[in-house]
């Protein structure tokens, strides 16, 4: 006999995978957990070394950290969106809350605390490619009891979307509480935190790049030999495949221009290409793009390999702005682009 429990948890991980059985279009409402920052970013004209100070052009302010960034993206791609998070009450995160209701994101769930908002100082280069210093403030006084509250009192949420960011407790508040309501759930371990192991048990679909892959792996590796046992290395499919069977979920490695790794809730590996970045202005955001979009789609119902497909597409086009939000696509600019490059060689 199965408790309440023990069945949400069986369902939230075969969602992402049982047949869409509905017309495309945007189904249950999102929730997401995680950081809200604002980015004040650098171009440059190559990325500072150790020690090094690169001169570049003029600084830029935009919205940004992991929670808000997914929200946008999912509400871009015409999901209703709430995100749950925290500010200062100071003029940044005043500008930060703004930004996001201009984006049609409720902010009904972000509380205002007593610290400075949350701030990343970032450097982009001609290429792209950038560096990334965060000073998270108020996203660490993000309270476990103002996350469960706001998830429980969320109407009809399709799925919860959790970033690292924030406080530990906030992190294990979002997923737990996502388990016992029945609802799946993405969680983004970047960065890879010590309860991010004890998390996989919920079945989240965790969606790390290659470097959060090899680092959960090792902290896997490192609960089943002890503190002092050995804790070894792995291929990256060798350890998605490690998460997978902590977990029982899909796991979504993300791997920028290599495409996507995906270990399915049955254990299968499969490898999705990448599809190809029109025009590379700023790399900072895809990563985000990418789960919020994952998240929109999941809640929507499509099977993981559907919704990591559609996600990547998402991605791929954000590259093509300044700033994290400045080149997340629209539903339709999505659809157009993989109308255009098709399903992609699976291996």
């Amino acid at each position: 006999m199965f408790t309440r429990r023990e069945r949400a948890l069986s369902q939230v991980a075969e969602h992402a995978e049982h047949d869409a059985r509905s017309p495309r279009e945007v189904g249950r409402p999102v929730a997401v957990v995680g950081a809200i920052n604002i980015d004040l970013v650098v171009p440059v004209p190559s990325l500072p070394r150790a020690g090094e100070t690169v001169v570049g052009g003029a600084m830029s302010r935009h919205g940004g950290g992991k929670g808000a960034n997914a929200a946008v993206a999912a509400s871009r791609v015409g999901a209703a969106v709430r995100v749950v998070g925290a500010v200062g009450g100071d003029d940044l995160g005043g500008g930060a809350v703004a930004d996001l209701r201009r984006e049609s994101v409720t902010v009904d769930d972000v509380a205002t605390v007593d610290a400075a908002t949350g701030v990343a100082l970032i450097c982009v280069d001609p290429g792209g490619e950038n560096q990334i210093a965060v000073a998270p403030g108020a996203n660490l006084a993000l309270s476990a009891a103002h996350v469960r509250a706001s998830l429980r009192a969320a109407a009809d949420v399709g799925c919860v979307v959790v970033s690292t960011e924030i406080s530990a407790e906030a992190v294990v508040a979002a997923v737990e509480t996502a388990a016992d309501l029945g609802v799946p759930c993405v969680l983004n371990p970047a960065p890879v935190t010590a309860e991010v192991v004890g998390l996989l048990r919920w079945r989240p679909v965790v969606t790390p790049n290659a470097h959060e892959c090899a680092d959960l792996a090792r902290a896997l590796r490192s609960a089943a030999a002890g503190e002092t046992g050995p804790r070894g290395e792995g291929s990256l499919a060798d350890d998605a495949l490690l998460i997978h069977r902590a977990s029982g979920a899909p796991v979504v490695v993300t791997l920028g221009a290599d495409g996507v790794l995906l270990v399915t809730s049955q254990g299968v590996v499969h490898r999705l290409p990448a599809v190809p970045a029109a025009v590379v202005v700023d790399t900072t955001g895809a990563g985000d793009t990418f789960n919020g979009v994952l998240g929109v789609r999941m809640a929507a119902g499509d099977p993981i390999e559907a919704a990591v497909r559609y996600a990547a597409v998402a991605a791929s086009l954000s590259v093509g702005g300044r700033g994290a939000r400045g080149g997340m696509p629209t539903r339709e600019a999505i659809e157009a682009r993989l109308g255009e490059v098709g399903d992609p060689a699976v291996t």
